[in-house]
């Protein structure tokens, strides 16, 4: 799926610490398959910047939904969940996530709507008026990148040897050995190597790890996995 991102600059680098909490889904990445879309975006963040928009497209990789490590959460239309979900973020006040879910897709809380979920949780405006209203609402699309891992299925477009995409075949190669070699799940494999230091230092872009062979990338995860058990 080609997705778009609108912005005051062209976007080569994702920093999810960089992003905004209290938005719809949450603190991450958001993206849409509307390009008209992406573009009042662009405008929009551009005059706050003084810049002029700028749309950048990337290439997700839908297997992402169905591959059984991220966790998803997708939503077809406004409704009651949506409504729920979007409250729930939009009402944080702690830097702790309100959930934990890598990818979340559906419709956008735009400027209209996010006044009157203001007003919602204010307790101006009933829950049935107002879902009444989001029912007439235009189709709208949005995909929040939340975490790390997530970030491994979005590639820039105009850019054939995107990191992403290295950390992507990295990250597929250590998988199958991890299987192979723990007699594990594809989930358990996932578990042990989301979760270490040797990813969060191969998904730290400064360290250029990405560009080592995957074995070299599984040698350093196979000897943090032996110290860790020294430890235990």
């Amino acid at each position: 799926m080609i997705v778009y991102h609108g912005s005051y600059t062209k976007i080569t680098k994702i920093d999810l610490s960089k992003c905004e909490p209290r938005k719809d889904f949450g603190k991450g990445f958001y993206v849409t398959n509307i390009l008209k879309q992406a573009e009042i975006w662009a405008e929009r963040i551009g005059k706050k910047y003084n810049q002029r928009g700028v749309v950048t497209e990337f290439i997700f990789y839908e297997n992402a939904f169905i591959d059984g490590i991220h966790k998803i959460l997708r939503f077809d239309r406004y409704d009651e969940k949506w409504l729920d979900f979007v409250t729930l973020n939009r009402r944080l006040d702690s830097p702790i996530p309100a959930h934990d879910y890598d990818i979340v897709e559906g419709p956008v809380a735009d400027d209209r709507i996010s006044k009157e979920i203001d007003n919602y949780i204010a307790g101006k405006i009933l829950r049935e008026n107002f879902l009444n209203m989001l029912r007439r609402e235009e189709p709208t699309h949005q995909i929040c990148f939340c975490t790390a891992d997530s970030l491994l299925m979005l590639e820039l477009k105009d850019k054939s040897s995107d990191i992403s995409y290295e950390l992507s075949e990295i990250g597929e190669q250590i998988l199958e050995q991890l299987v192979l070699n723990c007699n594990c799940s594809e989930e358990k494999a996932a578990d042990i190597f989301y979760s270490s230091e040797t990813f969060g230092k191969l998904a730290d872009i400064s360290t250029n790890f990405y560009k080592k062979s995957w074995q070299e990338i599984y040698e350093m995860l196979q000897l943090e996995l032996k110290n860790e058990d020294k430890t235990d």
